[in-house]
Parts: C-alpha cells; sequence; structure tokens
C-alpha cells in the first residue's frame, strides 16, 4: 500500500462521557476503508503524536487511530478535576469506538492506554482481539506510583524556547530509552504548547492529578481484570521499569498461556516505541499471531 496516498490527518469528535461535553482529537493514518484496526493509547502525560513513527510504518498495514485522551494534546481540558477518571477515559475510548463505526480493533496502550486496553479486553464481547500492552500490568506497586504522583503535583514547569522544554524532556523521560535528537525534538514539539504569555508549557492540564493525589496510598490492582483477557497479548517490558516487575510478569504468564513478552534492556517506564526494532518487533506480533 502507498502511504502517500493516505497522509497522516487530524480529526475530531464530541464525546459526553462526563458532566460537561468536551473535544476529543485524534490522529488517522492508512487506508480509512481497511478492515484492520489499531487504536494506539499514550501514557498518563503524553499524546497521541508519540505514535507517529510507529503508525507511520503499520499504515502499510493498518488503519491507524491515536486519540488524545481528554486534558491531554489537543483534546479539551475538563472544567472540573476531578472528572479526570478512568470511567470517563473509558467512556471517551468507547464513544470513539462507536464515533468511527468499529466493531472490534486490535490495541496498543503505553502505561494508562495499556490499562483502559486491559478493561476493554476483559468484556464479556470483548472488543479489541489483539492486545500490546507497553510496559504496563494488572499490578502496579506504590512505590511505582509515588514519584509519578509527585511529580504531578508540582508546579507546571514554564519554558521560554523549546531548547529549554527539550532539557526537560530528556530528563524527565530519560527511562524511555536511547533517542536520536530529532526523537527528542519531536516528542518536545508535539509535548509542549505555546502559552498565549509567550512561554511554552507542557501539552496536559495540570489537573489530571487530582484523581491521583491519593492513588499512590495503595498499589493498584486490576488482577480480576486481566483473568478476564482471553485474546493474544504481546507484553513490552522495560527492563529497568518501576511499573511492571518480573514477579508481575511471571503471574501474568501463569493466568494467561496467550501471553509473550519481549524486554528491552537498558530502558525504564516506557519504551518509547519509535526505535526500529522496537517498531518491527510490533508489527511482525500483528502481522503473524492468531487472532
Amino acid at each position: 500500500m502507498n502511504n502517500t496516498l493516505f497522509p497522516m490527518s487530524q480529526h475530531y469528535f464530541t464525546s459526553m462521557a462526563s458532566a460537561n461535553t468536551h473535544r476529543i482529537a485524534y490522529t488517522h493514518w492508512g487506508d480509512p476503508t481497511n478492515p484492520k484496526v489499531l487504536i494506539c493509547v499514550h501514557g498518563l502525560t503524553r499524546n497521541s503524536r508519540d505514535f507517529d513513527s510507529l503508525a507511520a510504518t503499520l499504515a502499510s498495514h493498518y488503519r491507524v487511530i491515536c486519540p488524545d485522551m481528554v486534558g491531554r494534546g489537543q483534546s479539551d481540558w475538563l472544567s472540573h478535576p476531578e472528572q479526570y477518571t478512568a470511567e470517563v477515559y473509558l467512556a471517551d475510548m468507547l464513544a470513539l469506538l462507536k464515533h468511527l463505526n468499529l466493531s472490534q480493533v486490535d490495541w496498543l496502550g503505553t502505561s494508562m492506554g495499556g490499562l483502559i486496553g486491559m478493561i476493554l479486553a476483559a468484556q464479556p464481547q470483548p472488543l479489541i482481539r489483539r492486545l500490546i500492552l507497553n510496559d504496563i500490568g494488572p499490578f502496579i506497586p506504590k512505590e511505582g506510583l509515588i514519584p509519578l504522583v509527585q511529580r504531578l503535583t508540582q508546579s507546571p514547569p514554564q519554558f521560554m524556547a523549546l531548547s529549554e522544554a527539550e532539557q526537560f524532556f530528556r530528563l524527565v523521560h530519560s527511562q524511555f530509552g536511547p533517542l536520536t535528537d530529532s526523537q527528542w525534538q519531536h516528542l518536545t514539539q508535539h509535548g509542549t504548547q505555546l502559552h498565549e504569555d509567550g512561554y511554552y508549557c507542557l501539552a496536559y492540564d495540570p489537573k489530571i492529578a487530582h484523581t491521583f493525589q491519593s492513588a499512590a496510598d495503595s498499589d493498584m490492582d486490576l488482577w480480576s481484570t486481566w483473568k478476564m483477557i482471553r485474546c493474544p497479548v504481546l507484553l513490552l517490558h522495560g527492563e529497568q521499569s518501576i511499573f511492571l516487575s518480573r514477579t508481575t510478569i511471571a503471574q501474568m504468564q501463569k493466568t494467561h498461556p496467550q501471553l509473550k513478552v519481549v524486554t528491552f534492556p537498558g530502558i525504564g517506564h516506557a519504551p518509547a516505541l519509535m526505535a526500529e526494532e522496537q517498531i518491527n518487533l510490533i508489527q511482525e506480533w500483528l502481522l503473524t499471531v492468531n487472532r
């Protein structure tokens, strides 16, 4: 398939998943008539453009849809911070599938996006045929959540130049793995927004931290959800991850015979999925694994 015939495009739809309707943005890659659809959902503070390299490659075989979760990227911010909940995120994704008239898809989720994917895959009539989890599982120890919550509840940084923002991203997201200068620039460009006062800020609503302020008090346990998943699963693991331990992976393997695990050495939470090796691995699994 010639991808130049179907370049990346930006789209929007209106979701009514909370008390206030809000607009959700998403990027679209590939042939819009292709019945093979992959949904890619980013992590807590990230956005859809994290998947540009992956989507550009997979668009030869898939129609790839990458949404900005509410409060991130080009999607609306919610007026009430208490509405940034898993229930709203899940409802937004169900609304996206309805908007696109999709009854079954493949799903790739990084961190938060993977948690949403697990919940959807565990439904009695699952919407997900194949699931890719990027450095996330059904158990997150509170020791992993504490530094995340601490960072989210700090005063949002401001940058007078994109070069300053890039240094921030290189530090905060150093666990993404070894990226090229152009890849860091890409993450910075799409991970920031120009404020009306002339400085650059992060491309997410700082209030997304509201519902996480109590999350670090206890472990996050979704084992009951994991046990309901029947579709094939590819688990991508950052060797140095504080979110996904080898103990959790071993337990996941015991309860899910169709689980394939790939560990990336020297990487933490979470692999950026921008390296050619990572992209090729994902593509091969999607094209060869049984449905």
